[in-house]
């Protein structure tokens, strides 16, 4: 039997328009323009807090910072910092708790790949409030009398990290010329408890007395110190730190 389109177009669909279909969206290299939408709590700025650097983890949701639970991390951290060393502090740097911001948005050029989500630093967060709060522009995610931003993203000549500058377009416009997709648009909601990995407490301490004991493969080998290369399954984190800061 030959594939029905029909129910491909709608798979399609609402894979683009049902809650974890967002995509993630990253500024590419250039020039931008993006519509942030409205979200039905009426805050389309979400916060959240992550760990990194630990082993091979690529990142995760802090349980202390989003959930107020056990933190095994945040507590080897923060002992970390008491320490006052150089290498301690560098250490607590790199494990501390990060804080990102994202938000739900309409790509232009790309409206038919539905909502995405925009990640995005402090800097560029506090941005946005201005513009948010800026009475000139009154609410930019209005569907029908917002404005679209346009995001330029680049390193400048010289510069190690690039640069996000955002400028709001003189002209209010409609979220989309299309009433359908308009109401599509809008009714999608982002699961954000479900978009992020979350560690229980028990996970944490787990990971990071593997990541200690240097038991997370050669990529986090070099991230724990020598001193901890003999250390065993049964130390707490607390005989690691001693260990660690000697």
């Amino acid at each position: 039997m030959a594939i029905d389109l029909k129910k491909m177009r709608a798979k399609l669909s609402a894979l683009h328009s049902k809650g974890n279909g967002s995509k993630f969206w990253k500024p590419p290299e250039g020039e931008s323009v993006i519509r942030i939408v409205p979200s039905q709590d009426g805050d389309p700025f979400k916060e959240f807090w992550f760990h990194y650097n630990l082993g091979n983890n690529f990142g995760f949701l802090s349980p202390k910072r989003n959930f107020g639970e056990e933190d095994a991390l945040d507590q080897f951290v923060r002992k970390l910092w008491e320490d006052g060393s150089d290498e301690s502090r560098e250490m607590a740097k790199k494990l501390m708790a990060k804080q990102r911001f994202f938000s739900p948005v309409l790509v232009r050029g790309e409206e038919n790949e539905g909502v995405k989500v925009w990640g995005f630093s402090k800097t560029v967060y506090e941005n946005l409030l201005q513009l948010v709060l800026n009475p000139d522009y009154g609410d930019i995610t209005d569907p029908h009398d917002g404005t679209d931003l346009v995001i330029t993203y680049g390193k400048a000549p010289g510069a190690m990290y690039p640069n996000t500058i955002i400028t709001a377009r003189r002209k209010s416009s409609k979220l989309c010329d299309d009433k359908e997709m308009t109401k599509e648009v809008l009714e999608t909601e982002i699961e954000w408890d479900a978009l992020f990995e979350r560690k229980t407490p028990e996970q944490v301490s787990q990971m990071l007395d593997e990541y200690l004991l240097g038991e997370d493969g050669a990529d986090s080998s070099d991230e724990s110190t020598a001193d901890n290369a003999g250390l065993e399954k049964s130390y707490s984190v607390d005989k690691a730190f001693a260990e660690l800061v000697g």
